[in-house]
């Protein structure tokens, strides 16, 4: 699922999200990953350079294929 607000962000949420859409959404831009938290839009954001996004993902990964994760 993704949806645009007015900055132009394109805002993509996990197909993991339940019906109550309590989840993480994230946006790509430039050279950068900003992570905001769906129920709170005005909260802080975490923002990875591009290169910090793929090794949480490859982390992420290498939990699941250990047991660590359910996905």
């Amino acid at each position: 699922m993704s949806n645009e607000n007015p900055s132009g962000r394109f805002w993509r949420r996990s197909s993991f999200s339940g019906a109550d859409a309590h989840c993480v959404e994230v946006a790509f831009v430039r050279e950068a990953v900003i992570v905001r938290d769906s129920q709170n839009l005005s909260a802080p954001r975490v923002v990875f350079s591009a290169e910090r996004w793929r090794a949480f993902l490859d982390a992420l990964a290498g939990a699941a294929g250990e047991g660590g994760g359910e996905g």
